[in-house]
């Protein structure tokens, strides 16, 4: 897949997971409709294949059946995603001004690394700030954008080696 496919499906992905958390949304229909009025045009199978890979469910509570995310904070997940999703979309990490550190995407993104990131909750980072292809990382007080570029190329490292033995 190339670069510009996969921040199109990451973007995609993000905004079926975020719709789903905000929302009941009870079939791929509604979410195929709430996608283009975000502007993100998919065929159903592309949503269908989505919902499988994004692991959505279908639950049925007091207020109907809809769509949720099982899992969706655990730290596991969590740290998978991140390690996919910097591997996937990191192209570059550049130290800015103060202690901000700057990552670059591709077009599209930012917004599936930055909310990885957030999800993954690294004790050395506060917050992010996610554009379309830069994401700036904020670290916490007492961090610096060094140890946190370090703790990240951990974090990539580690995967390649799970990915090289096929635990990733």
């Amino acid at each position: 897949m190339s670069r510009d496919g996969g921040a199109l499906k990451a973007k995609r992905q993000q905004a079926i997971r975020s719709l789903v958390a905000r929302e009941h949304l009870s079939s791929q229909q509604e979410i195929r409709a709430r996608l283009m009025g975000l502007g993100l045009d998919a065929t159903q199978s592309t949503i269908s294949r989505d919902v499988e890979e994004l692991g959505l469910a279908r639950m049925h509570d007091h207020t109907g059946v809809h769509y949720v995310v099982p899992g969706d904070t655990g730290p596991p997940a969590s740290a998978n995603l991140l390690r996919h999703s910097l591997r996937e979309f990191a192209l570059s990490f550049t130290r800015g001004a103060g202690e901000l550190l700057v990552i670059h995407t591709p077009p599209g993104a930012a917004a599936a690394l930055g909310e990885a990131l957030d999800r993954a909750t690294l004790a050395g980072v506060a917050g992010t700030i996610a554009g379309d292809d830069t994401i700036i990382v904020i670290p916490r007080e007492g961090s610096t954008a060094i140890s946190v570029e370090r703790s990240l190329a951990d974090v990539m490292d580690a995967s390649a080696g799970a990915e090289a033995t096929g635990e990733g």
